[in-house]
C-alpha cells in the first residue's frame, strides 16, 4: 500500500494532467494497486472493471507480460499495416506532440512546394487534438482554451456531425450534406489557396464519443482532395482496434495524407505516439530539405523500449486481440442499447469498443441533466463505488472504451454496473426535480 507520506508528497508536488489543482490538493489521489485483464484493484482491495481502458489506451488489458519482452521493428510493421501509402513513421512521446509534429511537417511541406501562404488549418467543433501549445487550438473544447490564448487566428472550426443534437436532424445524408457544405464554405471564406490542412477524428472521443454517419469521413476527404488540402486523420483514440479494424479510417476506405496515433500503440504501458506520413508528403519534405536537416525532432523519438512495447502490442493485436475486441464490441453495443428504455437514457451511440450513453431528463426535448446535479462528478463517483471505471462527461454523458481483451463476463459486468449507476442517478433529487418540472 502507498504510504501516507507518499500520498501527501503527491498532493503537494505532483501536477496531474487535466485536473483541478486545488481539488487534488483537497482530496488527494485515488491509488490503484494492481491490474489483470480488465480488472483493477485499488489499495483498499476493491475490484473495479475498467470500462474506459485507463484513458482510452490499455487496449490489451493489464498484466500482459509479453509486452516487455519484444524486439524492435516497429516502423516497418506500422507501415505494413497502415492503409494505403502511409509508409513513413515519425515517433513521438504521445498524441499531443504527434499532432504538433503534423503542424510542423505540414508547414514545411508547403514551404518546400513554394506555397508558404497555405497556412490556415481547419478542424471540427467538439474535436480533440491534444493539449500542446499549437494542437490545443485545433482542439475545440473550452477547457483547453481558457487562459491559454488559443485558438490562434490560423485555426478555424466547422460544426460537428453530432447526430443526436444536429440542427439538420439525424438522417445520415442530411448530416453529410451539411458537413460538406460547411467545409466548402469555410474553405471559400479563407481561400483554398491559403488552406493547408483539415484535421478530423474518425469518431470524436473527448467531445462525447460522437459517431459520424457511414461515408461521412470519405465525403470530407473528397472535398479536401478537390481543393488540394491535406487530410489529417487523428487516430490517437480510434487506432489499434478500438472500433474494429486496426485503424478506423479503413472502414470508409480513406487513406489520409497524415495520420496520428498513440494510446493503443503501446497500450499505455510506456509513452509513445507516431505520425504516419504518405509517400507524397514524405517525398516533398525530403526533396525540399535536400542535404539539409529537417529541423524537427525529440530526444526520445523512437525510444527502443517504447518501440519494443509497440511491437509486442502489434503481436497481440494480430494474434487474436483484434478479433476478441470486435466480438466484445458487438456485445458492448448490444448491452448498452438494451438500456435505451431507461428513463434517463436519451441516446446510445458507438462503434466497437468505443461508446457513450447520453442522459436527459426529457427524452422528447432532449433536455440535459441540470447543472446543479453535478452530473460528471456524481456519476463517476457512483460508478466507482459500484466497481466500474467510466468517463463521465459534462451534464451526463457516460463514455466507454474498455480493453479489447474483455471477456463476455467483463462486458456483462460493465452493463450491469452501468444500470445500477443509472438507477441511482434517477434517484438524485436534482434529477428527479428536473424530470417533474
Amino acid at each position: 500500500m502507498l504510504s501516507n507520506s507518499l500520498i501527501e508528497l503527491d498532493r503537494a508536488h505532483l501536477i496531474h494532467p487535466v485536473s483541478s489543482y486545488r481539488s487534488h490538493e483537497a482530496t488527494g489521489v485515488r491509488v490503484l494497486k494492481s491490474g489483470k485483464g480488465a480488472t483493477l484493484t485499488d489499495v483498499s482491495g476493491r475490484q473495479l472493471l475498467d470500462g474506459f481502458a485507463g484513458l482510452w489506451c490499455v487496449n490489451a488489458g493489464y498484466g500482459q507480460d509479453s509486452i516487455v519482452e519484444a524486439a524492435i521493428r516497429l516502423a516497418a510493421r506500422l507501415a505494413e499495416l497502415a492503409p494505403g501509402d502511409l509508409n513513413h513513421v515519425y515517433f513521438t512521446l504521445g498524441g499531443s506532440d504527434a499532432v504538433d509534429s503534423t503542424i510542423r511537417f505540414i508547414r514545411y511541406y508547403y514551404h518546400a512546394k513554394g506555397r508558404p501562404q497555405k497556412d490556415q488549418f481547419i478542424s471540427v467543433e467538439s474535436g480533440y487534438h491534444g493539449s500542446s501549445t499549437a494542437g490545443s487550438g485545433l482542439t475545440a473544447l473550452p477547457a483547453f482554451h481558457t487562459g491559454f490564448g488559443v485558438p490562434y487566428n490560423w485555426q478555424h472550426k466547422i460544426p460537428s456531425h453530432y447526430a443526436y443534437r444536429n440542427p439538420v436532424g439525424a438522417h445520415p445524408q442530411a448530416i453529410i450534406a451539411a458537413s460538406v457544405a460547411a467545409l466548402r464554405a469555410k474553405i471559400a471564406e479563407l481561400g483554398a489557396e491559403r488552406v493547408a490542412a483539415f484535421y478530423v477524428e474518425p469518431i470524436q472521443g473527448s467531445g462525447g464519443v460522437l459517431v459520424p454517419p457511414p461515408s461521412w469521413l470519405k465525403a470530407m476527404h473528397a472535398v479536401c482532395k478537390e481543393h488540394d488540402i491535406l487530410f489529417v486523420a487523428d487516430e490517437v483514440i480510434t487506432g489499434f482496434g478500438r472500433v474494429g479494424p486496426l485503424f478506423a479510417c479503413e472502414e470508409d476506405d480513406v487513406v489520409p495524407d497524415l495520420m496520428t496515433t498513440a494510446k493503443g500503440l503501446t497500450s499505455g504501458y510506456v509513452p509513445m505516439g507516431a505520425v504516419l506520413m504518405s509517400e507524397g508528403v514524405y517525398n516533398t519534405i525530403a526533396d525540399g530539405a535536400g542535404k539539409a536537416a529537417v529541423g524537427h525532432g525529440y530526444t526520445y523519438s523512437a525510444h527502443p523500449v517504447s518501440a519494443a512495447v509497440g511491437l509486442a502490442c502489434l503481436d497481440l493485436y494480430e494474434n487474436g486481440l483484434l478479433e476478441n475486441g470486435r466480438r466484445a464490441g458487438h456485445r458492448l453495443m448490444q448491452g448498452l442499447r438494451a438500456l435505451a428504455d431507461h428513463p434517463l437514457v436519451g441516446d446510445v451511440r458507438g462503434r466497437g469498443m468505443l461508446a457513450a450513453i447520453e442522459l436527459v431528463t426529457d427524452k422528447e426535448l432532449k433536455t440535459p441533466l441540470p447543472a446543479e446535479a453535478d452530473a460528471a462528478r456524481r456519476i463517476f463517483d457512483r460508478a466507482w463505488d459500484n466497481g466500474l471505471v467510466i468517463r463521465a462527461f459534462a451534464q451526463g454523458v457516460l463514455g466507454y472504451a474498455p480493453p479489447l481483451c474483455c471477456t463476455d463476463d467483463d462486458i456483462d459486468g460493465i452493463i450491469e454496473r452501468t444500470k445500477t449507476t443509472l438507477d441511482q442517478t434517477l434517484e438524485d433529487k436534482d434529477v428527479r426535480a428536473a424530470m417533474k418540472g
